[in-house]
Formats: C-alpha cells, sequence, structure tokens
C-alpha cells in the first residue's frame, strides 16, 4: 500500500511539474512573439559575442525591459538553434518589435545600418583613397596602392567596421565588371585595342566635359582624331603629367607646359596618353565605346557650361575668337 502511494504521488508530481512546464513554454512562446521594443533602438551587435552578450546589449539598450524578457529571448533563441545564426553589425530595430522579429533581423541581417560613400566622377586614386581614410565607420589601415582608372566612381554603401582594404577591393571588382560588360557591347571598328585603351581615353572624356550629353559628342571628337593619327591635344592630360596625385595645376597652364614632354602630354605625343587620368564613370566609359557619329575634330568652351565643335579648323578659330571675345 505505502509502496502504491508513493507511485501515485510521484505520478501526481510529474503531472503538476510537466502542467507547469508546459504552460511556462506556451506564456514563453507568447511573450517572445508580443511587442517588447517601446520605440525605435539602434543596436550595435560586434563580432564574435555569443548569445548571452547579445541579450545583455538588448537589455541595456532597453529593447527587452525586463530580466525575465532577457532569460525568455536566451531560452526561445537556443531552443530553435538560431544562436550561431545571429549576425554581427549595426541595426535600427523598429517600434513595436517583438523577441521573435528582433531574433529574425538579427539572423537575416536585415535593417542593417549601411553608411554612404560618393565617388564622384574624375578623381585619382589618391583622391579616393582620402575619402576611404577620412570615413571614421571604417575600420583597418589602407595597405593597397590601386592605380588611377581601376576605381568605379559610385555611391557605395558600407556596414560600420568593414575594412578599407575591402572598400578598394570593391571598388575595383566594380570598375571590372562594369568595364567588361561596356567592352562586350561596344560598338563597331573603334581604334581601341583594349579595355585599358577604353578607360585611358574614357578617363579624358570625364575631365575635358561636366555635362552628361555632351560626352559622347567629345568622345567623338577623339575617336576621330585617333582614326586620323593627330595628337589629341587634351589640356587635361598635360595637367596630369604634371600633377599625378590629383590632377589639378592649381593655375592657368602656360606654352612652357604644353611643350614639356611626357608619356601623358598629347601634344608632344600621338595617340593615348601612358594611362587613365582620373577614375572615369559609366557615362563617359559608355560614350567611348558609343561615341557620336559626327566629323567633329575641334571643340572649345563656348562659355555657357558646354562646348563649341568644329570639323574644321577655320570654324574652330572661329568658335576660339567667340570664346576669346567672351572671356574680355
Amino acid at each position: 500500500m505505502l509502496l502504491k502511494r508513493l507511485l501515485i504521488g510521484l505520478m501526481s508530481l510529474i503531472l503538476t511539474t510537466s502542467l507547469s512546464l508546459g504552460a511556462a513554454w506556451i506564456w514563453a512562446k507568447e511573450r517572445y512573439q508580443a511587442p517588447v521594443s517601446a520605440t525605435q533602438v539602434r543596436v550595435e551587435i560586434p563580432r564574435g559575442v555569443g548569445l548571452n552578450r547579445i541579450s545583455q546589449i538588448l537589455s541595456q539598450r532597453g529593447v527587452l525591459p525586463s530580466q525575465i524578457d532577457g532569460y525568455v529571448f536566451l531560452m526561445m533563441v537556443t531552443a530553435a538553434r538560431q544562436g550561431a545564426s545571429l549576425q554581427a553589425g549595426e541595426y535600427d530595430i523598429p517600434a513595436g518589435s517583438s523577441m521573435a522579429e528582433i531574433t529574425d533581423i538579427f539572423r537575416t541581417g536585415r535593417n542593417r545600418v549601411h553608411y554612404p560613400l560618393t565617388v564622384p566622377e574624375g578623381l585619382t586614386s589618391p583622391e579616393v583613397l582620402r575619402l576611404i581614410s577620412s570615413m571614421p565607420e571604417l575600420d583597418g589601415a589602407l595597405s593597397l596602392k590601386p592605380a588611377t582608372g581601376t576605381l568605379l566612381p559610385e555611391t557605395y554603401a558600407f556596414l560600420r567596421g568593414d575594412q578599407r582594404d575591402d572598400a578598394v577591393r570593391r571598388m575595383q571588382a566594380a570598375m571590372d565588371k562594369a568595364v567588361s560588360d561596356l567592352w562586350a557591347q561596344r560598338g563597331p571598328d573603334l581604334p581601341l585595342k583594349n579595355k585599358e585603351q577604353a578607360i585611358i581615353l574614357a578617363s579624358v572624356v570625364e575631365k575635358e566635359t561636366g555635362l552628361p550629353a555632351e560626352r559622347p559628342r567629345v568622345a567623338s571628337v577623339f575617336i576621330n582624331r585617333l582614326r586620323l593619327g593627330m595628337p589629341l591635344q587634351s589640356d587635361p592630360t598635360v595637367i596630369y603629367g604634371l600633377t599625378p596625385e590629383t590632377g589639378t595645376l592649381g593655375r592657368p597652364l602656360l606654352r612652357s607646359d604644353l611643350e614639356t614632354d611626357h608619356p601623358w602630354n598629347t601634344y608632344t605625343r600621338s595617340g593615348l596618353p601612358a594611362s587613365p587620368i582620373a577614375n572615369p564613370g559609366l557615362a563617359s566609359l559608355a560614350a567611348v565605346l558609343h561615341p557620336a557619329s559626327t566629323k567633329d575634330l575641334y571643340f572649345v568652351a563656348d562659355g555657357t557650361g558646354g562646348h563649341a565643335f568644329a570639323s574644321t579648323l577655320a570654324e574652330h578659330n572661329k568658335n576660339v575668337a567667340a570664346w576669346k571675345k567672351l572671356q574680355r
């Protein structure tokens, strides 16, 4: 009889405990699905931290308002075996988020905070590296020294803690892909032997005009000159040869500058300069691979921010005279 009573008591205890645990599990699951974040909060999850530290960070930032919520978060994430899949990063947790939604945000990388870096067209690579160096959200020293013409100008989005060398590699990969895609669809009979020559000419076009609509026509002038074996006679190439770090001179070009021979002087040498003089953007790359169909061989500023084009030297001289009159 005693043994029977003990067995009945043990079974009653197990049943009561099971019911209590079941009720606790149901409550925890409901709490895990209920909103806990009253306002939008930005949190940073460092690389390499474990689930306990993530729970502490959420509690410290007020995302998990009570100690019990911290326990619920730990229990449910552990039970789902999702702890190892939570990604480091800086996140915006929307107001009204539940612990389940927060877990999904960390697991998928959704709502990560991105920081933009705009690389304008026409910069040299040393200038781009200075932009990367000055971005406080990036980490690590810059050890890469990319050549000018290998970085694609555009707006990039980075995460806090991204490495600066990785940012350079990303810009190089973007340029490689853009040039390869455009080269594969280039126009026929261009006097450009390879992708490198396309980048060189695009960099010259980039520095000659800031007007997108003009780029195909400026490109046509240089394409026509290359076909005829005429020197390109582009001032920005001369300037780059004198100041390759920035590609800017800070003073007007002198006749002596134009007569000083170097590998980028397109007055003293025919053909393309020795290397790109800037990092050209997509529009300039597209312009040299699909130039306008013209007979133009000359252009000069017209006083409106654009250029006057000419197919003969006589017509060009008239345009130059008009420009000089405007300058006076």
